[in-house]
């Protein structure tokens, strides 16, 4: 069980990348280019969102049944570079990623301006997509071609 939530944890991840960006891209055209915030920048806002909330429910099932993380001795993995990155870093670094998405979806919801609105998704979602992109620097794999 746990291989295959690994391997649905792996492979989601190029759908939400693909999702922010598309987001980021639609929101910094409609914000520079004036354009009225469309019912397509809702559902792609809504589905990045869904989207990335799915994906750390996977990351934190797969978190605590991991059978890597040893919890009674997180000294030892606090030592060790790759085992702190997998145990602490990338948990908080996509928790706040997705914090990122959850505040610029809502606050793109509450504004009535299509201005805001877009601006709200180009800040939020632009910050949250270079937090996954640090971690994914940090992390030491490329984004395309690991298999976990």
């Amino acid at each position: 069980m746990y291989k295959i939530l690994l391997g649905a944890h792996s492979g989601f991840r190029y759908i939400i990348f693909v999702l922010i960006a598309v987001a980021l891209v639609m929101a910094l055209t409609g914000l520079f280019g004036k354009k009225n915030y469309t019912e397509l920048n809702r559902k792609i806002n809504l589905f990045t969102l869904i989207s990335a909330h799915i994906q750390l429910l996977l990351g934190l099932v797969l978190y605590f049944f991991s059978p890597f993380v040893n919890y009674a001795n997180m000294g030892v993995a606090m030592k060790d570079t790759v085992s702190r990155y997998w145990t602490v870093e990338h948990l908080v670094m996509m928790i706040f990623a997705v914090i990122l998405i959850t505040v610029g979806h809502s606050r793109s919801k509450k504004a009535v301006d299509a201005f805001f609105k877009h601006r709200s998704i180009a800040i939020y979602y632009g910050l949250a997509i270079l937090v996954i992109l640090a971690a994914i620097y940090q992390s030491g794999r490329p984004l395309i071609g690991s298999a976990s």
